[in-house]
């Protein structure tokens, strides 16, 4: 079964062990993703995600540019299985040829500096999806947590008063109108609404699961899927255990196939099968215990067999959704 994985944080794990001086590569590693792990799993498209931390990082910009630069270093090394997805036709390009896709995307839409030129930038750089917000407020929007009372974040209670900012609302029009994916997974759920009420296209929670069966934050409310799947998006199923399964330490959620079908099976119930994809966020989660690397997604196909679905089911949530959307979006 072919695989389109919205999101994973590897190339950025990557580039960090590069700058400090250690040898690392796409091809094989000790990371969730490499090649070798992808051609086991049937891998069609894996999006790379550049994450930027705005606090770890003395400059975000610069350091979100250099790690670009690693991606496009990556891709040329090996350039005879890999290929980069600029507009849907490369992914069909790409699949004649016999080389995986690879889609670059932004984990932390703060690194535009508030800036449409810089977001343009971007977009002529290959970026094709940008997350707005991760953990902190940024001159886009709200993450989707509150805080207590000692200003510790809670990441079981969301935040439903504070949004988009007026700069994210002029970002998320200029996104729809270059052809860049609206990716609202980490914003707050006032955020989601603005999303929705202020652009006309698809857009995607590229690595979020079902709250109704996890309450973390991070995942959507049935409400949200509801409005996600009448829109054409898609949610991607993240593999993060302590977003699959309520836990009271997050160490003590460790991962479990089930857990990730009991997700899927709700959020099919909910919106159809039609809104889900897989948005593994490997290489930025703990390990998954059952799915612990890219080479084990076959056993994802197996365990939705034994739950009832169906063959054109389970191709739609492994990889012919993304392309549906990714078909409409990045037609340019």
């Amino acid at each position: 079964m072919k695989v389109a994985d919205m999101h994973c944080d590897t190339i950025t794990a990557l580039y960090n062990t590069v700058v400090k001086g250690e040898i690392s590569n796409l091809n094989r590693n000790t990371y969730h993703i490499d090649i070798e792990k992808m051609q086991k799993g049937d891998y069609l498209l894996q999006n790379f995600a550049i994450f930027v931390d705005l606090k770890g990082q003395e400059h975000p910009l610069e350091y979100c540019l250099k790690a670009i630069d690693f991606y496009y270093g990556q891709l040329e090394l090996y350039k005879d299985t890999l290929a980069p997805v600029f507009t849907y036709e490369d992914i069909r390009r790409n699949k004649e040829a016999g080389k995986i896709s690879t889609l670059l995307t932004i984990e932390e839409g703060g690194v535009t500096k508030s800036s449409l030129e810089h977001l343009r930038n971007f977009y002529r750089l290959g970026v094709r999806m940008l997350t707005l917000t991760w953990n902190y407020e940024n001159g886009i929007g709200h993450p989707n947590f509150t805080r207590t009372e000692d200003q510790k974040p809670d990441f079981y209670t969301s935040q439903t008063e504070k949004g988009l900012t007026d700069f994210g609302l002029k970002m998320i029009w200029e996104m729809e109108q270059l052809g860049m994916i609206i990716d609202v997974s980490h914003l707050s759920d006032a955020g989601f609404y603005q999303v929705l009420e202020n652009t006309t296209k698809p857009f995607v929670a590229s690595h979020s699961n079902a709250r109704n069966v996890c309450r973390h934050v991070r995942n959507l409310t049935d409400d949200m899927i509801v409005k996600l799947a009448e829109r054409g998006g898609i949610t991607g199923m993240n593999f993060c255990p302590s977003f699959l399964q309520e836990v009271k330490q997050e160490e003590e959620a460790v991962g479990t196939i089930a857990s990730l079908v009991e997700n899927i099976k709700h959020i099919a119930n909910v919106g159809g099968y039609e809104c889900i994809g897989l948005g593994s966020d490997f290489d930025g989660i703990p390990s998954h215990k059952e799915l612990p690397d890219a080479s084990y997604l076959p056993l994802l196909e197996e365990a939705l067999k034994r739950e009832g679905f169906q063959n054109h089911e389970i191709e739609a949530i492994f990889y012919k959704n993304v392309l549906r959307v990714y078909k409409e979006i990045l037609s340019r």
